[in-house]
């Protein structure tokens, strides 16, 4: 089998509506690249497995039951054979169109690319939320990035051993990341209004459960092993 130069992962949960229209998107996007597409299924209860178009380069994970999106997201990264990871919501609000521009940013030396969303399609209470979250986050964990909500990432392979399999791991890649010695960058993606569907992962205690990952987060920072071997 070829070795795809890149990984596309994509946790999906009741996505029914958007699969087909986001495979087509990437599709075109990526036309003429040498990549794996991996869909991991967090145990959706609708069609959405169903309206997977199961293409030679399209792979895809189904859970026993929805794990959430961290469980899939570390789930696909595990599954990766290309040598870059690029990371990306399966609702439609990311734009495949933006992945060329990041994969172009890790070609120039970059080892995480994250993106932000200049421009938010989202509610007034959803952008205010969002807003204070990546303050408190970004100087409490200090990892700099201004909108580490943006799942639309890519990295080197190698960014992945940064990674704890935690609930919540998803909100800290670029923290953990930085932790470990890697070079992180930011551009501005473009981002669109969810057009099908509901938000599946919504606020609810996400409050509690972020200060709470916080803490973890900043604990795992300080008890960072740093080592080098001597040479000869």
């Amino acid at each position: 089998m070829n070795t795809p130069d890149f990984s596309v992962v994509i946790p999906l949960f009741n996505e029914e509506d958007n699969v087909a229209i986001l495979q087509r998107e990437i599709g075109e996007a990526l036309a003429g690249r040498n990549y794996e597409l991996i869909l991991v299924d967090d145990g959706s209860s609708d069609a959405t497995v169903a309206r997977i178009n199961r293409k030679p380069e399209v792979r895809v994970l189904e859970f026993e039951k929805n794990a959430g999106q961290s469980a899939a997201m570390i789930a696909g990264i595990t599954a990766v054979r290309g040598s870059v990871i690029v990371l990306l919501d399966g609702d439609l609000q990311n734009d495949p169109k933006d992945i060329p521009r990041l994969l172009d940013e890790i070609t120039k030396g970059a080892d995480l690319v994250c993106g932000y969303r200049a421009k938010r399609r989202d509610t007034v209470v959803k952008k205010i939320t969002s807003r204070v979250a990546n303050f408190v986050r970004s100087r409490f964990v200090g990892d700099g990035v201004r909108d580490t909500g943006c799942t639309l990432k890519a990295m080197r392979r190698e960014c992945a051993t940064a990674l704890v399999p935690f609930k919540g791991v998803h909100r800290f890649i670029p923290a953990l990341v930085k932790n470990a010695g890697f070079r992180i960058v930011e551009i501005p993606v473009n981002h669109r209004a969810r057009q099908y569907g509901v938000s599946k992962y919504g606020l609810g205690n996400r409050a509690i459960k972020a200060t709470t990952d916080m803490l973890g987060v900043r604990w795992l920072q300080s008890r960072y092993i740093d080592y080098r071997v001597k040479q000869g």
